[in-house]
């Protein structure tokens, strides 16, 4: 049988170096030849930002920052970057900090030098995402994807070890659920195995030996994989769920991704041979499900949706908007009843293997 696929490559420039990234930010803004830069990170990453800012001119320092980028959060931003003639955005912190970056991005253009703090993976990606009225919107656009990305363990070494193992779950989410979403093919294949080996083999020594750069190089450069892995194949069953859980019901993006993880895993992995096989050959296990589970016990990972305020009495209402959103071609029919046990059993923490 010929090999026949569709691939994109996006373009993106990407400076990797632990306790590089004040002089890589200094070089880029010096090569782009900007002289309005405007500076997004949130309240808690303000002295860091200050840091690694410290050899570039800032015209704005914005500070505003909010999960899942609600929508009047973004019109305020770039009201502030249009109002003071920005033309470049440098965004450090974690997914929401990159978020309203792209959100600002997509409506005036400017372009993004991104120096990301946690595992989210959103740097990588050309994909944007704003709440409104409790519901999550997301989408892509070329313009949103950052020029550049600049990675530096050394400012992840002040992220926890429990945010570090549900951040780096969610860069696994990404690499799994790319197996099988919209635009699987070959190439994204290869990048998501890269990304699971790395994470799998990372997340443990950062649990082991929270200050250690090994284990955070590893996550990081396994994030980067699964962040590419996903902006080519798109956003599959998992993310699905995910965005409906955090736009609809404001539960944590990491956490979340983490939890629900093993229970889409489970739940494909019997209807996508190939990507299972795949995925547990990186994972080194004989099922991907194994594997995962093994590092999930190893990194003691989030465990339930109630630990993070959701409750029986949302998964109907989840359920109704999920089933609206659902990618074209997920490997295994999904319904009401079978979605509805999917969530009921996230919520309570219960064995996976129960979905297969």
């Amino acid at each position: 049988m010929s090999l026949e696929f569709n691939h994109v490559t996006l373009a993106q420039r990407v400076l990797f170096g632990a306790g590089q990234a004040a002089t890589n930010l200094k070089n880029e803004v010096d090569r782009l030849g900007v002289n309005r830069v405007m500076v997004i990170a949130g309240g808690h990453e303000a002295e860091l930002a200050r840091t690694v800012a410290g050899d570039i001119e800032v015209a704005v320092w914005h500070d505003d920052v909010v999960m899942h980028v609600p929508v009047e959060t973004a019109d305020k931003a770039r009201s502030v970057a249009t109002d003071n003639d920005i033309d470049l955005l440098v965004s450090l912190g974690g997914g929401s900090t990159t978020g309203l970056a792209k959100a600002i991005a997509l409506t005036t253009g400017l372009p993004i030098i991104s120096v990301p703090t946690t595992y989210a993976g959103s740097e990588a990606t050309n994909v944007w995402g704003l709440t409104e009225d409790a519901r999550k919107t997301t989408g892509t656009d070329d313009r949103v994807l950052p020029l550049t990305v600049i990675y530096d363990s050394e400012l992840t070494l002040s992220l926890p070890v429990e945010m570090s193992v549900a951040s780096g779950l969610n860069g696994m989410a990404h690499c799994i659920d790319s197996l099988w979403a919209p635009g699987a093919d070959p190439i994204n294949a290869a990048m998501a195995a890269e990304g699971i080996r790395a994470l799998s083999s990372g997340l443990p020594m950062i649990v082991a030996q929270p200050q250690g750069i090994q284990g955070r190089d590893e996550v990081l450069y396994g994030a980067y994989l699964a962040a590419l892995s996903f902006a080519s194949a798109g956003s599959g069953l998992h993310h699905k769920i995910c965005h409906v859980l955090g736009g609809t019901f404001n539960l944590p993006h990491a956490q979340t991704h983490a939890t629900v993880l093993p229970y889409v895993l489970a739940f494909n992995a019997p209807f996508a041979p190939e990507a299972e096989k795949r995925a547990a050959a990186a994972f080194g296990t004989d099922t991907a499900l194994e594997g995962l589970q093994a590092l999930r016990s190893a990194v003691d990972a989030p465990k339930c949706l109630a630990d993070y305020g959701f409750t029986a009495g949302g998964v109907p209402e989840a359920v109704a908007i999920i089933l609206e959103k659902l990618p074209v071609n997920n490997p295994r029919e999904v319904t009401a009843d079978n979605l509805t046990t999917l969530l009921t059993a996230a919520l309570h923490g219960d064995d996976p293997a129960s979905l297969s």
